[in-house]
């Protein structure tokens, strides 16, 4: 029994442009084409094919995809690692949802107990992998930073390397004992020399990210704020926290100058 594109898309409870779609991507051709009025007509023993379609766009798939997986003679292990790829994506997507459900909570919680809005926002962003020329010293405080970057400037320039972009800061350690890692992102081509090394910072998956505008003497309160932000959220720090310098303070400046913008970042795990 022929049936007319309309009358067949009233069974499958589908659109008339959905067949017309599906047989423009070979998923889905008619039984018949007539050749002078160009009417397309189906079978009901297409029904079976169309339900298949259907339940695999359901299960997320694309039409790619469904083409691949409706091919004939495919090995039953790729159609079920197909799958089982599909069933991680989708709890990944589920986790991610659950997470970020997770965070409009702590968020309305803080507001609740504060009665105002975050004093930070906080992004959670991958940051990928950055070669770097670095030298890495304990120091007493946080304001002895300034030789440790006169080093590393100075090996630099004995090799002719010239930062290829924001320079930062890597803290291994707090006080009392400060273990920190001066870096500037550098060429792939680059090599160490003395007392600076020269490596490859691994790929972050997640950095807790915020954004600090002002002198340095705040940058200390705007962790705090991002460190506590991280625990209130479910997370633990994985890893080296960074300071990233966005744009410097004015020379001589560092404490005082508003307009220097600082990325604070810190590498984050689930609990």
């Amino acid at each position: 029994m022929r049936l007319k594109i309309g009358d067949f898309a009233r069974i499958a409870q589908v659109t008339v442009q959905t067949l017309r779609h599906y047989d423009d991507l070979g998923l889905l051709p008619p039984a018949e084409v007539d050749a002078l009025s160009g009417y397309r007509y189906y079978l009901l023993d297409q029904l079976p094919r169309l339900h298949r379609i259907l339940a695999l766009k359901d299960l997320g798939f694309s039409l790619e995809q469904i083409s691949h997986l409706l091919a004939k003679d495919l090995p039953l292990a790729e159609v079920q690692g197909m799958l089982r790829l599909k069933q991680g994506e989708l709890r990944q997507q589920v986790q991610e949802q659950l997470d970020r459900l997770e965070r409009i909570e702590a968020r309305l919680r803080q507001m609740e107990n504060e009665g105002c809005p975050p004093k930070i926002e906080v992004v959670i962003k991958p940051v990928e992998a950055l070669r770097v020329a670095s030298v890495r010293q304990i120091i007493p405080s946080y304001w002895d930073e300034e030789p440790v970057w006169a080093a590393l400037f100075e090996a630099m320039g004995q090799a002719r390397l010239t930062p290829t972009g924001p320079c930062l800061t890597l803290y291994h350690s707090g006080e009392p004992d400060i273990d920190i890692e001066v870096c500037a992102p550098v060429p792939l081509t680059a090599a160490g020399a003395g007392e600076m090394q020269v490596r490859t910072l691994p790929r972050v998956d997640m950095m807790a990210s915020t954004l600090h505008r002002g002198p340095f003497t705040g940058l200390a309160e705007t962790f705090g704020e991002l460190l506590a932000w991280v625990h209130e959220n479910g997370y633990r720090v994985a890893g080296p926290d960074r300071e990233v310098f966005l744009r410097l303070p004015e020379p001589g400046a560092s404490r005082t100058d508003p307009n220097a913008i600082t990325e604070m970042q810190i590498p984050i795990q689930r609990e």
